[in-house]
């Protein structure tokens, strides 16, 4: 097959970081690549440089045999590459049409030619059978098919190289299979994809080679099937992991945190549940069950229509999320750019905020050596890849930025830990971190409560998995008695469990 991506010697240095050292990377027609690495490894930012988002400081790279100087962004696409980011950069008022054409509009004359862009968008959507209207406002979509959409804008401008970064993170499993399944059709159409996933579990559907980077290094580059998923994880963080999903034994304790006849909009209805010390209680289903939903009338930001919370035995009233960090209730979020961080804040001040009680003096002036005291715990607890809490939290990678979240939490004395979609978007490596600091929590008496889509994620971690689906509990079981089908039926089989509760 044609090379027709060659990366050789490539460097980049951000203010007290070394981003890439002497990276080399290769891509062929009609093959799918994973780009595979820790977070903070360097594998976003070299695809950055090889899109025109960031110019490189070193290095050569050669896009169908022609060489390249510092490539813009317009450039890039000029020449056939275009990028997918974990991040979505969709405009939610403009509609699938306007966001494919964006900065490049069809136009009649000097008019934008809205019916021609919506044609040729119905065009490749139909073509990639893509059930999306080109005139649908693209807020209304969900992620799922905004990460659709992304897809057929890249063909818009006849991508030759397409680059994936975190395509999957919040897709259902059916959304997955149709993710596939086009790319397959542009692996056969000679499309060279580069893939970037933590899922590990999915690259034998779709993957033909892997490259592998650490601490911004190339480290090797193989034929998939030449290689076994441990030494694909070896290579990654440079150490064998001998538990991916490390479990710590504790004798259960009192009861901490009750939830009764919670209601709140239609995906939560009369919740009821309890977690106790020296156990983590997992949140399992599929997506639009309502999880998600629950965690945020707990914490209080989305309104309760009813239902009591009563921690250590007391009652506690919740209407913000300032009452539940007051009472010992905090919560990750899903979304941790939106919702769990100020990205264009430094490290320090995120994790202040929410700590201004614990830093500031009678008078409300933040104490340096207070808050010095808890960034560095944080920091080094959590082993945050930074070079100084003063780097804004935008710049950290995508698994740094929920150590981040992370640990703004812990230097509170918190009674109940909500982790919503803890591990998503990051390496093997910051996962086991992540379950190590759940079972920490778990060891110390505090309740853990976490929500997550990745089944065995939940029967490794969780001592006792409660099922949603439809905005209510199908049942509970015991994480080292059930399988996943016996989840998988809870999750899906709503009907059929309500009938025998009702029973």
């Amino acid at each position: 097959m044609e090379t027709i991506v060659f990366m050789q010697g490539i460097c980049k240095n951000f203010p007290g970081v070394k981003a890439l050292d002497n990276v080399h990377f290769e891509l062929r027609s009609g093959e799918v690549m994973a780009l595979l690495g820790e977070n903070g490894a360097g594998k976003s930012t070299l695809m950055k440089i090889l899109s025109g988002v960031y110019t490189r400081d070193g290095g050569t790279v050669e896009i169908f045999g022609t060489q390249c100087g510092d490539l813009n962004t317009k450039q890039a696409q000029a020449l056939g590459v275009a990028i997918i980011h974990q991040e979505l950069n969709m405009c939610p008022h403009l509609t699938v049409a306007e966001n494919m054409f964006l900065g490049r509009e069809i136009r009649k004359g000097l008019f934008v030619d809205k019916k021609a862009m919506e044609a040729e968008a119905a065009r490749i959507l139909d073509d990639l059978k893509i059930d999306i209207s080109a005139s649908e406002m693209v807020g209304n979509l969900p992620v799922s098919k905004q990460q659709m959409v992304e897809i057929a804008k890249a063909l818009s401008i006849n991508a030759k190289v397409l680059i994936m970064d975190e395509p999957t993170s919040a897709l259902t499993a059916k959304e997955i299979d149709e993710l596939f399944r086009i790319i397959k059709r542009l692996r056969s159409d000679g499309c060279g994809i580069v893939y970037i996933s933590h899922r590990l579990e999915e690259l034998q559907h779709i993957v033909d080679r892997v490259t592998i980077m650490r601490d911004g290094q190339y480290i090797t580059s193989m034929n998939f099937k030449d290689v076994s998923m441990d030494e694909i994880i070896t290579n990654m963080v440079g150490r064998e992991i001998k538990e991916k999903f490390p479990r710590v034994d504790c004798q259960k304790g009192e009861k901490i945190f009750e939830v009764k006849n919670l209601n709140a909009g239609h995906l939560v209805r009369d919740i009821n549940f309890e977690v106790y010390a020296g156990e983590i209680v997992g949140f399992a289903g599929l997506m639009g069950a309502g999880r998600t939903e629950t965690t945020r009338a707990i914490f209080g930001v989305d309104p309760k229509t009813s239902g009591e919370l009563y921690l250590d035995g007391k009652a506690v009233t919740i209407n913000s999320p300032a009452d539940a960090i007051k009472a010992g209730i905090v919560l990750a979020p899903e979304d941790r750019k939106k919702d769990g961080l100020c990205t264009k804040l430094p490290i320090r001040e995120n994790i202040a905020l929410p700590n201004l009680d614990l830093v500031c003096n009678k008078l409300g002036v933040v104490s340096k050596k207070k808050e010095d005291q808890i960034c560095d715990k944080a920091v080094e607890n959590l082993r945050i890849k930074t070079p100084n809490v003063e780097v804004d939290a935008g710049s950290l990678s995508g698994g740094n930025q929920q150590k981040v979240v992370v640990g703004k939490w812990l230097t509170r004395d918190s009674r109940v830990v909500i982790f919503d979609e803890p591990t998503r978007g990051i390496d093997v490596a910051a996962k086991v971190e992540i379950y190590n600091l759940m079972n920490q929590l778990k060891q110390q008496g505090v309740a853990v409560v976490f929500v997550s889509s990745e089944m065995p994620e939940v029967m490794g971690i969780a001592d006792r998995i409660i099922v949603m689906c439809d905005g209510r509990i199908t049942g509970e079981v015991m994480a080292r008695n059930t399988t996943q089908e016996e989840i998988l039926t809870l999750a899906t089989q709503f009907e059929n469990k309500f009938a025998d509760k009702a029973v």
